[in-house]
């Protein structure tokens, strides 16, 4: 008896793949990824801390924190990871005797956002024919 399996899987064109569309997206490689191989911004929090970057020269730490409803310690965590890949640039100074945390949007997280959202317009895209099926 034959494997209906593998005559699905042989029958399937690998380009017609949401997948094959993110691959080599105008011949670029993907953005930088995580350990687990997903982009380190396919994450609600990441993306909304660089989105909310792109868009404003600089915000603070409680800036971001009410914009995108997080609590301290896990805005302080992501925001570290992001730091840590050069995605933002971090200054922290004093406002009297409060300190104050200052984040900008580094030009390589800027190229990397613009990357990301090729990659997921690529996949909305490749997604968007197969809704007709």
């Amino acid at each position: 008896m034959a494997n209906p399996g593998a005559a699905r899987r042989k029958a399937a064109s690998p380009a017609a793949s949401p997948a094959a569309a993110l691959r080599g997206v105008r011949g670029r490689p993907a953005a930088r990824e995580t350990a687990r191989g997903e982009s380190l911004l396919h994450h609600r929090l990441r993306l909304g801390i660089v989105s909310a970057l792109a868009a404003a020269e600089g915000l603070s730490f409680n800036e971001l924190k009410g914009l995108l409803s997080a609590t301290d310690g896990n805005l302080s965590v992501h925001c570290r990871k992001l730091e840590d890949a050069h995605y933002v640039l971090c200054s922290k100074t004093f406002e009297g005797r409060r300190p104050r945390t200052e984040y900008r949007l580094a030009p390589v997280g800027r190229r990397e956002l613009g990357r990301y959202l090729d990659h997921m317009e690529a996949l909305i895209r490749a997604t968007r024919h197969t809704l007709g099926r």
